[in-house]
């Protein structure tokens, strides 16, 4: 079954999305699973996990709420406040509800550098494990030594670096992200997510040239047992339509065997977020 792992849905407000500016005006619209289910569908796809955009509970159950109605959305990564005194009762608010696989914050936008090692947030994500979610890693490639330490706190916690760390493709630069990947990647409880990569490089000319240096880095350092292909629809419109985003990766997986093609399409997603009964469902 292949699995996109990364995309958004989301009705749009301005004030809401902020970061949407004038160079993405194509994103200042609703995007709802009826428009995402056509692209898996004509792309090989059989479903998808639905990541937050805003950090509400709101959105939260609302993703949740989509993804009862649209079999397809086999999981959903929200938010919970994991700084909050009352996280326990917002985690067991959510119990019960089968499709919530893990959680997200977006460290990337905090002002502090060393933000996932703050003691308030440390206490919030060693509840995880307990309520059997995985915790989704957004950060710039510059966050990536501070990951590193934050992830080797929690031995037992499953984790999944989103967008490849966003690597400076754009730029060129490598072997500063290289070696933050490298650490990274020693841990064998973090996963990564190849998605996110054709907004990291120049929208308007990019090239698959552009991005194999850094895929090769990764499936060096993470292995194809440990990444898993993701698109980051809608934000990927904005550099390419949704069968150019993913041949990206699919075209670079021409050099591996089988097995190992299946396992970053989806097999690997299903294992981490333990999507078996869900997979069952929609092959019904």
């Amino acid at each position: 079954m292949h699995i996109d792992a990364h995309q958004h849905f989301w009705i749009y407000e301005r004030r809401e999305y902020d970061w949407i500016d004038d160079s993405m005006v194509a994103l200042r619209r609703d995007f709802l699973p009826a428009d995402l289910k056509p692209e898996l569908e004509r792309n090989g796809f059989q479903g998808c996990v639905a990541v937050q955009a805003r950090q509400t509970l709101e959105e939260t159950r609302w993703l949740l709420e989509l993804a009862e109605r649209a079999p397809f959305i086999l999981g959903v990564v929200g938010w919970v406040d994991l700084r909050s005194p009352r996280v326990r009762f917002e985690l067991e608010s959510l119990t019960g509800k089968s499709k919530l696989v893990g959680v997200r914050h977006i460290v990337q936008s905090e002002p502090e550098e060393g933000f996932l090692l703050q003691p308030d947030f440390l206490r919030g994500i060693a509840m995880l494990e307990e309520f059997g979610l995985a915790y989704d890693i957004l950060i710039y490639a510059r966050h990536l030594p501070v990951a590193t330490e934050f992830v080797g706190r929690f031995p037992r916690q499953r984790f999944v670096l989103d967008h490849m760390a966003k690597p400076p493709i754009k730029g060129g630069a490598l072997d500063a992200w290289a070696r933050g990947i490298q650490g990274l990647a020693a841990f064998p409880n973090v996963y990564c997510k190849v998605s996110g990569l054709v907004t990291e490089a120049d929208w308007q000319v990019w090239k698959p040239e552009d991005m194999r240096p850094y895929l090769d880095v990764a499936f060096r350092c993470f292995g194809p047992s440990r990444l898993m292909i993701g698109s980051d629809w809608p934000v990927c419109t904005v550099a390419g339509p949704y069968a150019r985003v993913m041949n990206l990766v699919k075209d670079y997986l021409g050099k591996y065997s089988a097995n190992e093609k299946e396992a970053v399409l989806g097999e690997n997603a299903a294992a981490f977020w333990r999507l078996k009964r869900q997979e069952k469902q929609v092959r019904d």
